[in-house]
């Protein structure tokens, strides 16, 4: 696996980060999902909302160089202190199957808010479901069921 550097998210790379999830919804999500799905979750991801999830998350980035090229989050989920959740994991289409998923997934399994968690949610995409297993996480309650408003499936991992 490349090695990447990987820091906090900051108010600065809203712009840049917010076009990498658009890019990266529209040039692989779509093969998943309507055009109208992806431009709803192209707009749920603008720059404001990024800064805003960021004040109540711990967001990453991950960089090759001064390129911002995934990002990532986790927060406690609806304020618990004993689960938490990942949200707004996304990879440049050209850095896919390059360790960067991977990078993301450990960066956020290092942090302070699954760290305190006995469980860890995450509302998986069809696009994303088989990484998403692959790194441990498995169906919510063991029960695999797609939520059709959210159109994801809800994974955890239990410790």
């Amino acid at each position: 696996m490349s090695e990447y550097i990987v820091r906090k998210f900051n108010a600065e790379d809203a712009e840049e980060v917010s076009m990498l999830v658009a890019r990266t919804l529209r040039e692989v999500n779509s093969r998943d999902y309507s055009k109208e799905y992806i431009e709803a979750n192209v707009e749920s991801h603008s720059a404001s909302v990024l800064i805003e999830r960021a004040k109540s998350s711990h967001m990453y980035v991950v960089c090759d160089g001064e390129l911002i090229i995934g990002c990532g989050a986790i927060a406690g989920y609806w304020g618990s202190l004993t689960e938490s959740i990942l949200l707004t994991i996304f990879v440049l289409p050209e850095y896919h199957n390059k360790g960067v998923g991977k990078q993301i997934i450990c960066t956020l399994e290092a942090d302070e808010y699954f760290a305190r968690a006995n469980r860890i949610e995450i509302p998986a995409s069809i696009t994303a479901l088989d990484f998403y297993m692959h790194m441990g996480y498995g169906y919510k309650d063991g029960v695999k069921t797609f939520d059709e408003e959210e159109q994801v499936y809800r994974l955890e991992k239990r410790k």
